[in-house]
């Protein structure tokens, strides 16, 4: 394969954004809305139907559903709230080796009896299997395609894309931004996967905590720095190259787009489809730190800014979470992302406009 020099791949990466900036433009692309995760690991939840009026009373129109609960979709898809439905990991292996047609039954049968195609803006095949389940990674791809098949045989490729969120894990570099490159262990089921997503017009999902980053090497990631400059004196801006870094949820998705520019496919869009900042469980998990990091995010997809690589470029982004879920695992701050509580009034003061 004939190799282009790096000038050649950063003028062909130019043109890409120079383009996917003027599409957005001209179709009024909204994917700058904001969403939100319903996550549903706890007792005490409030009803599905309770959950999709308060998303709607408070101007949120979308959200991800981690799997396709029958109640949960009919009622947010009731709603009129746009979804990411999750397709759980263990299906993957059946919608793999069932072909379009067994795909096309499940995808009948477990979501489109209960939510309407129109209301379904994504599948997310899988959540994060080449970091948590990778027993099911040689199964991703097939079942995506699959999926995909489904879908356009019914005449509905063009309303329901597919993807698969992935964590940031699956990035061998991503510092700084432009070195950003993905696990050599990955790439056998990422570059076909970047292949059907650049043919499918979908975007790569990707699962980003600065939190979390922080949290587990604070020596190195300032909590200014993940929270977007507060939290404490603002770090200097990282440079890299022609821009600059003043957050690292800026430099996250960058350095995943970095990386598939590495692979080829620098005009795949970048959906975060789990962000968000907890409220107890760890020092810098607060309500106040939350407020400012979610109040963030939410402001600059409002404003549809983009990131330094990819000015003007909006992201979409859903938040995590919508309740505290107790009956997750993990560390104690795993329980504690919810925005609202379960009575509907909010953890903390913040506004999704």
């Amino acid at each position: 394969m004939a190799t282009r020099s790096p000038m050649a791949m950063s003028l062909l990466c130019r043109v890409l954004l120079a383009v996917a900036a003027a599409a957005a433009a001209a179709a009024g692309d909204d994917r700058g809305k904001i969403g939100i995760c319903h996550g549903r690991v706890g007792g005490n939840l409030p009803a599905p139907e309770a959950a999709a009026a308060l998303l709607r009373q408070n101007g949120v129109t979308r959200a991800r559903l981690f799997l396709p609960d029958p109640a949960v979709l009919a009622a947010f898809a009731a709603a009129g709230i746009d979804l990411v439905v999750g397709v759980p990991n263990e299906n993957l292996t059946f919608l793999a080796s069932s072909g379009p047609d067994g795909a096309a039954r499940w995808l009948q049968s477990t979501i489109l009896a209960h939510a309407p195609a129109e209301r379904v803006r994504y599948l997310a095949a899988g959540n994060e299997v080449l970091y948590s389940n990778p027993f099911y990674a040689a199964s991703l791809v097939p079942a995506m395609r699959n999926l995909h098949a489904a879908l356009a045989a019914m005449g509905l490729d063009g309303k329901t894309r597919v993807s698969s969120a992935q964590a940031t894990s699956v990035l061998a570099a991503s510092y700084p931004p432009s070195a950003g490159a993905f696990d050599a262990a990955s790439l056998p089921v990422l570059r076909p996967m970047l292949r059907f997503l650049a043919d499918t017009g979908a975007p790569f999902m990707i699962n980003a905590y600065p939190f979390i980053s922080h949290a587990s090497d604070p020596g190195n990631v300032q909590l200014a720095y993940a929270l977007f400059g507060a939290g404490g004196a603002a770090p200097a801006p990282v440079r890299d190259g022609e821009v600059e870094y003043t957050n690292l949820f800026d430099a996250t998705v960058d350095a995943v787009v970095a990386a598939m520019e590495k692979e080829g496919f620098g005009g795949v869009p970048v959906a975060v489809t789990e962000t968000g900042w907890p409220t107890a469980g760890h020092q810098a998990a607060t309500p106040e730190n939350a407020a400012a990091y979610n109040a963030e995010v939410v402001g600059r997809a409002a404003r549809g800014v983009g990131t330094p690589r990819r000015p003007g470029v909006p992201v979409e982004v859903y938040l995590f979470d919508m309740y505290d879920e107790d009956g997750k695992p993990g560390e104690e701050f795993e329980r504690h992302f919810g925005i609202f509580r379960a009575d509907g009034s909010k953890a903390y003061d913040i506004n999704f406009a």
